[in-house]
């Protein structure tokens, strides 16, 4: 089954002045169909592979492409148009489930931001900063992963992309500007309907 890159669920330029259009673009179009062309290519020879070794050798191509595509694939449906430009719902926390899961477990909104940039801006290289749901504790959690590598110890929330691909053309090596600027267009109403299908939170 062939993997396909996603629509964006907005324009390219949507997500100005946070994540400028040609960030957008070349992240989208580039990267994001860079790792579905390459997990392609690996579940294609992982078919007609005739051996164990030949199947062990494709291991790390399809956890990093496979990641790639998975985590892209959430990602993009993480953001959203910000409000405090006037152009959507991005970057608003409304009451609801999500706003008490997060107060319970970061005592606020802003306490939540400031442990998890300072989260994310500790991971050495390229990797990706997220926000999830512990199915064990019932309670939000910060974690850290990797390259490319999928959240696999929470259900994912919110995940931030911190590969210099997300941000360099806009925050050059300023890593702090752009996780304080990407909040502004979380889409917490999304990040809310993934909350409430992991924990079986009630919107009402």
């Amino acid at each position: 089954m062939s993997n396909v890159l996603p629509p964006l669920p907005y324009a390219y330029d949507a997500l100005e002045p946070y994540i400028n259009q040609q960030i957008m673009t070349l992240h989208h179009t580039k990267h994001h169909q860079t790792y579905v062309n390459a997990l392609n290519a690996a579940e294609a020879a992982y078919a007609k592979a005739s051996t164990p070794k030949e199947r062990i050798a494709l291991q790390a191509a399809l956890k990093f492409n496979g990641g790639g595509h998975i985590n892209h694939s959430l990602f993009w449906k993480n953001l959203a148009p910000s409000a405090a430009a006037n152009k959507g719902t991005g970057g608003v926390l409304k009451d609801g489930p999500l706003k008490q899961a997060v107060d319970a477990a970061f005592g606020s909104l802003d306490n939540l931001k400031k442990e998890f940039n300072a989260a994310t801006l500790g991971i050495q290289g390229s990797g990706w900063g997220w926000l999830g749901y512990n199915t064990q504790t019932k309670r939000l959690e910060i974690a850290t992963t990797a390259n490319q590598d999928p959240l696999l110890s929470l259900v994912p929330v919110i995940g931030v992309d911190i590969w210099e691909h997300a941000f360099y053309l806009q925050y050059l090596n300023v890593k702090a500007d752009y996780l304080t600027a990407i909040w502004n267009v979380i889409d917490f109403e999304e990040a809310e309907a993934r909350y409430v299908e992991a924990s079986g939170a009630s919107k009402l």
